[in-house]
């Protein structure tokens, strides 16, 4: 064999190697991020399992803005049927999905603020522990989508760094979306007495 043969043969070699560690460390961000995802979605459906509870509470008092309750409802239903699959994180679809569930938080909020002119409802103790519940699964749902990102962010860091982008793109990995503020959050709420 040849000398230069030989140098071939160790150059693809080492390619290769370098190639194998790079695809399986790609591998195992990836199956992070899809395990962060999960974890995401768990909470999701977790608020969606506790609104049928809190709409049925809320529907024995009389009176009740049924406009508001409909809304919850409707909303409850969009955020249920958007649902994105762990190899789909693009930034459009983490867009949509997170659209559907800020409606849903929205539709709670204007459901929460209408219960303040019920006093029989503030004064519900199933209502009450409904509400500590949500408030409870919100603050695991701001947990999981800072962990989710965190996680993102590495992979996606990963996936545009030297050499390993080189890989990536041959192996078909490409970045992940993240979630993202809604839209004029930055902006702080008006509050007047």
């Amino acid at each position: 064999m040849s000398k230069g043969l030989i140098a071939v043969i160790v150059v693809v070699l080492i390619l290769g190697f370098v190639g194998c560690g790079k695809y399986n460390g790609l591998v195992q961000k990836d199956e992070v991020v899809k395990e962060s995802w999960a974890g995401v979605e768990s909470q999701y459906q977790r608020r969606a399992d506790l609104i049928p509870n809190l709409v049925n509470t809320v529907k024995g008092a009389a009176d009740f803005e049924k406009s508001t309750l409909t809304a919850v409802i409707e909303a409850r239903s969009k955020a249920t049927q958007t649902t994105i699959n762990a190899d789909q994180l693009t930034p459009e679809n983490i867009a949509k999905f997170q659209a559907a569930q800020d409606q849903l938080s929205g539709s709670l909020s204007r459901l929460l603020v209408s219960v303040e002119q019920y006093p029989q409802l503030k004064a519900n103790q199933n209502f009450l522990e409904l509400q500590a519940q949500l408030e409870g699964t919100e603050n695991r749902i701001t947990v999981e989508r800072g962990k989710f990102n965190t996680v993102v962010k590495d992979y996606n860091q990963e996936v545009r760094t030297f050499p390993t982008n080189l890989f990536a793109g041959v192996f078909g990995f490409s970045q992940k979306g993240y979630f993202t503020a809604a839209p004029g959050s930055e902006k702080a709420p008006t509050v007047q007495f």
